[in-house]
């Protein structure tokens, strides 16, 4: 792959052209990251609305019909569902991997697998979450690409 950038000081706007023989996985998997490579998601603290970069989420999670995001260094309130999390974020970056959690793949430092087929992911805080056995094969899909 090739990668050019052109500098135009008369351009209104920055745009990203794909040339490619055939539009694939790998192309349609590129065109969602640079859309979605600045998406911001709102989250609530004590009443007070706060936009965090999609990238800086560690996971999300579902508690008692509340959904909460997680990063580095806060917890926020997010009213969205999971499933509608899910078809906002990237899914080459986020992967569901239990019934309550959707985890940055990018955010994962190690993997242990457990004898019940679940596996243990820790992340770059050294938080650990787990990835559901339901979930693993598909998991396994996404980080073998």
């Amino acid at each position: 792959m090739k990668v050019y950038i052109t500098e135009n000081k008369e351009a209104a706007v920055t745009t990203v052209e794909i040339t490619c023989r055939e539009v694939g996985n790998e192309v349609e998997r590129l065109k969602r990251y640079i859309e979605d490579y600045d998406s911001r998601l709102k989250g609530k603290s004590q009443g007070e609305a706060i936009y965090v970069k999609a990238s800086d989420v560690l996971y999300f999670e579902s508690v008692d019909n509340r959904t909460f995001m997680y990063t580095a260094d806060s917890v926020l309130e997010v009213e969205k569902k999971l499933y509608e999390l899910e078809d906002f974020l990237n899914n080459k970056d986020f992967f569901r991997c239990s019934k309550s959690v959707i985890v940055n793949v990018n955010a994962i430092k190690s993997l242990k697998p457990e004898v019940t087929r679940n596996i243990l992911a820790k992340l770059v805080n050294d938080e650990i979450i787990t990835i559901s056995r339901r979930y693993v094969k598909g998991f396994r899909a996404l980080i073998e690409r």
